[in-house]
């Protein structure tokens, strides 16, 4: 069985700090739109998707069916639904979805506010994780990602993300580049 990750679950880091998984691939979903929402979290937002016009980019993580419990509670605050194999496209050559691919939806888009803003810690373990694939990789999930305009903190000297994984200096100023056209952070 497979998640289809679009978010921290990118980061191969970050990803392990929940559980073993096998294989990731990178893969674009049709009708799915990633947001920027609220899902919970006392101090941040973090990236939903919906049902809708477009697509998401992420990856398609191989898992024992005995994993998907702990992958649940990593990602309370959202419903856990199958994904049509038809929706799927692979980017990769090498590779075959040979089982069942689950996805983590939300209903309805609670916006980001400046009490549960984006937090930079958790953008920037989502990008890196983008470019272990590619740099084009990262774009396509910062061009199909709603809501960047909403409150943004940096909170990269004390992270209110807690599975900041995976996220090197490099990775960081690649990142400030390719988000130098989107609004400021908010002040903390």
């Amino acid at each position: 069985m497979y998640i289809f990750g679009y978010g921290s679950l990118i980061n191969d880091a970050s990803r392990r700090l929940t559980g073993e998984t096998g294989r990731a691939v990178p893969a674009k979903v049709s009708g799915l739109q990633r947001h920027w929402g609220y899902t919970g979290s006392p101090v941040m937002s973090h990236l939903v998707v919906r049902e809708g016009e477009g697509h998401c980019n992420g990856v398609l993580i191989h898992i024992d069916d005995s994993a998907l419990e702990v992958f649940d509670i990593r990602e309370a605050g959202y419903q856990r639904v199958l994904l049509d194999s038809e929706r799927i496209q692979v980017l990769v050559d090498d590779f075959v979805v040979d089982g069942l691919v689950y996805v983590y939806v939300t209903d309805e888009v609670i916006a980001p506010c400046s009490s549960h803003p984006i937090a930079q810690s958790y953008v920037d373990t989502v990008l890196a994780g983008c470019l272990r694939y590619s740099a084009d990789f990262a774009e396509s999930f910062i061009t199909s990602t709603y809501g960047w305009d909403f409150p943004r903190i940096d909170d990269r000297h004390s992270p209110v993300y807690q599975r900041v994984a995976g996220v090197a200096d490099e990775d960081r100023c690649k990142i400030d580049a390719m988000l130098v056209n989107l609004p400021s952070y908010a002040e903390r």
